[in-house]
């Protein structure tokens, strides 16, 4: 996937800050990301790593105190390639559901629950396709059923559905116009696991079908092993890694990814002791100098609490870390003690 007539959309130098104290809170930091046509790209990452705001900038949702202050996100398509954060409010109306669609994790939330999932399927259809009352009913009732949903559940209101119900009529809402992407935050959080099987399987089943991209959001790095074409790990607001999905559960290159990787159970293998992360995600109005994972990891060295490491291109993706820098290659780690 490295052509790049096959890039959908790419993001560089993204930033992202909050303003609402004396000192701004820098939640993004200098994320680039890729992502290739018909791919699915997984972002994980503990709560608070800034996956949630990450997204929000990449689709123009963000709102106050959170300001997007630096970066571009370059949607490619026909024609040249759109900067997202230079459009309009009109020009975004125009490109959302059409080009770029999100599924949120709360579907509750997401429907309005004075109106029938009909009359919010047609008012999405009525605007960007400009079909007629019956039709856009009558479409409602075929992508509910595309999700597995009877189309004459078309009348009901949002609280007569079920959770996993409820979450597959906001991921038919989202591909009502058929987008060529669709950016899912943590949308399996809320139902149980047997219901998040049956959407991730729906969702896998229709991306083949209709062809679009996939940006999936989560803190369960197993789930995406499983699901992701390629993943990019998050800590304290910086991606630490990106590659492969079968490489970062074989070959994680970052102590936080092998971390995340060994704090769940393989199904099958020897048996071996799960350990978890000691300590807790920094905060991000004052981070620790130098590497943000440093005071956690069990690798670090002198560099990591004076130096940033960048985000260095490595076969199959890229790693932050001064384990992978040719200046500090060869090196003693300074303690395997982590502080709780």
């Amino acid at each position: 996937m490295s052509d790049t007539t096959d890039v959908l959309l790419r993001a560089r130098g993204l930033r992202v800050d909050y303003f609402d104290q004396a000192e701004p809170v820098h939640a993004v930091r200098d994320v680039d990301l890729t992502l290739y046509r018909g791919e699915t790209l997984g972002i994980v990452g503990e709560s608070g790593c800034g996956k949630s705001t990450l997204v929000t900038a990449l689709t123009r949702l963000e709102r106050p105190p959170a300001v997007t202050t630096a970066g571009t996100v370059h949607l490619h398509g026909e024609g040249p390639p759109v900067d997202l954060l230079k459009l309009t409010e009109r020009e975004l109306r125009a490109l959302r559901w059409e080009r770029v669609a999100i599924v949120f994790q709360s579907a509750m939330n997401a429907l309005n629950p004075v109106h029938r999932l009909g009359a919010q399927f047609a008012d999405v259809l009525r605007l960007h396709r400009g079909m007629s009352r019956a039709d856009a009913w009558r479409r409602a009732g075929e992508l509910l059923g595309m999700v597995g949903i009877p189309a004459d559940r078309v009348r009901a209101y949002p609280h007569e559905l079920s959770g996993g119900m409820r979450q597959r009529a906001t991921i038919a809402l989202a591909l009502a116009c058929e987008p060529d992407l669709v950016v899912m935050d943590e949308p399996t959080t809320a139902v149980d696991v047997v219901m998040q099987r049956q959407i991730l399987r729906q969702v896998a089943k229709l991306k083949r079908e209709l062809g679009f991209s996939v940006i999936f959001i989560t803190h369960d790095l197993s789930l995406l092993i499983e699901i992701a074409d390629r993943i990019a790990v998050m800590y304290a607001g910086r991606v630490v890694e990106t590659g492969p999905a079968r490489q970062l559960y074989t070959e994680p290159r970052h102590p936080y990814t092998a971390a995340l990787r060994s704090a769940f159970p393989p199904l099958r293998g020897p048996r071996r002791e799960i350990t978890g992360i000691p300590g807790s995600p920094p905060g991000l109005r004052h981070p620790p100098a130098g590497c943000p994972f440093h005071p956690r990891c069990a690798q670090r060295f002198d560099p990591c609490d004076q130096e940033v490491p960048p985000l260095l291109d490595r076969e199959g993706g890229g790693v932050a870390c001064h384990l992978h820098h040719e200046r500090h290659e060869r090196h003693e780690p300074r303690s395997t003690n982590v502080p709780g």
